[in-house]
This record gives C-alpha cells, structure tokens and sequence, in this order.
C-alpha cells in the first residue's frame, strides 16, 4: 500500500509543479502562452492519472483528457463540466508545442486554463485524499 501511496504523491507533485510552472510563467512571461496552456494540460492529465492509480484503474499512455476522464467515469461520476474544461485544455496538449501549430491565447483564456487545472487539482486530492 506504501508503494501505491507514493507513486499517488508522485504524480500529485508532478502535476503541482506543471501547474505552479503555469502560474509563474504567467506572471513573469505571459507572452508564453503556449508554454502556460500546455503546462496546465499537463497538470490535469497527471492529477486524473494520480486518481486512476489511486483507483487502481488501469489506462494506456495517453495525453487525452476526455479518454482519462470516460476511464474514471466507469467507476465514479463525472460532472459534465468537468468533461467541457478537460475538451478545453485538450486542445493545448503536445501539438501546441510545436511551430506549425500556432495558437494565440488571451489573457482570459489563460487565466482560465489556470483556474480549470486548479479545479482538478482540488477535484483530484480530495478524491486520493492528500493536501
């Protein structure tokens, strides 16, 4: 059980760490908004990981949110909203790090990329029951 509790807490703190990377290039870099949308991808694609490990859910290699949520929703509800952010920040997975895929993003866009990886972040402890 210790190990499984560990590998949860590794992918929480990955997952902190891409969000608090977000919100620090935010501030200081906020012309970096392909940077700060992919890191807020990655952080709910890691935070819904955590839960299916936690869940003992097993998935494939996948950076596609709604395929991980419709994994979890076998097993637990999901709200829809939580499936209409996660289509949202699917758009700013790998594709967005490249150059031929140019996508400009507002400041309200930003922000709430932000504010939705918050969300699941909050969404994901409560349910593995860490801070």
């Amino acid at each position: 059980m210790s190990e499984l509790i560990d590998e949860i807490k590794e992918w929480i703190e990955k997952a902190d760490h891409d969000l608090g990377s977000a919100k620090i290039i935010y501030i200081y870099m906020p012309d970096y908004f392909d940077t700060i949308a992919f890191h807020c991808q990655q952080a709910v694609e890691k935070y819904l990981k955590a839960v299916l490990v936690f869940k003992k859910i097993e998935f494939k290699r996948s950076h596609d949110l709604i395929y991980l949520l419709e994994i979890l929703s076998r097993y637990i509800e999901i709200e829809e909203m939580k499936f209409r952010n996660a289509f949202i920040l699917n758009n700013f997975s790998i594709q967005i790090r490249y150059p031929n895929k140019i996508i400009k993003l507002s400041k309200e866009e930003l922000e709430n990329a932000i504010q939705i990886s918050e969300e699941f972040r909050i969404f994901s402890v409560n349910i593995v029951g860490l801070k």
